[in-house]
């Protein structure tokens, strides 16, 4: 049976680019600015995905996430690592291998495409700026302050207004969890991107309607 989609909406982090490294780097720096142990970075790929503040709550030792001061102190954080990464934002990050053939053919086939992210809204835009070619998105979207993030179904929503598109005419590819629960509660086709962050056996317990090796794979779905 042919499918009638679209469009695709693609989280950044882990699905479009790399950026682990540079993520670890920035919130390590905000730790050693409180004096506060630092996270080994393989540890992040298990900590990203819920936004800056969520992730210095994450960084948090056991002990303080406990505490009555966790809420106070990540919201420090947060806001020093974001400070720190906008500075220099691009450092290590990099798209991963396919992504810029994919994302050419997409186009080509004339497909609407979004970015949506939990990474702050010009941090999201200056990443996707930096590592693709213009018009590689209709729309690029990240966290806004006071507005519903990822899982929230809300954010695709607009999204889709703006690109002119539906739920069941669009594909979202994301590696984690939250952006499977994000596609499953918009009511897009879930897809998980099996070269990122989380790993198959995730996106499979999170309810992905199919796993990918690679990024050419998405094609054969469209």
């Amino acid at each position: 049976m042919k499918n009638n989609f679209k469009s695709v909406i693609f989280d950044l982090d882990g699905t479009l680019v790399d950026t682990i490294a540079d993520i670890a780097f920035f919130m390590n720096k905000a730790l050693k600015a409180h004096h506060l142990p630092l996270v080994p970075e393989e540890a992040y790929n298990k900590l990203v995905g819920w936004g800056m503040k969520r992730l210095a709550f994450n960084v948090l030792p056991p002990e303080i996430q406990e505490s009555t001061d966790s809420d106070a102190l990540s919201a420090e954080l947060a806001a020093d690592a974001t400070r720190f990464y906008g500075e220099t934002p691009i450092i290590k990050t990099k798209p991963y291998a396919g992504i810029q053939e994919l994302l050419a053919e997409v186009k080509r086939r004339k497909f609407k495409t979004a970015v949506l992210s939990n990474k702050p809204d010009a941090m999201a835009n200056i990443v996707a700026n930096a590592m693709f070619p213009q018009g590689s998105f209709d729309v690029v979207r990240g966290e806004i302050a006071g507005k519903p993030r990822k899982p929230a179904p809300e954010p695709v929503w607009d999204i889709l207004v703006d690109i002119d598109s539906s739920p069941r005419g669009t594909v979202f590819l994301g590696d984690s969890e939250i952006d499977i629960e994000t596609a499953l509660a918009s009511g897009c086709h879930a897809v998980g991107a099996g070269w990122g962050f989380r790993g198959a056996e995730t996106l499979a317990k999170a309810g992905a309607e199919r796993i990918i090796d690679k990024p050419s794979d998405l094609l054969e779905i469209l």
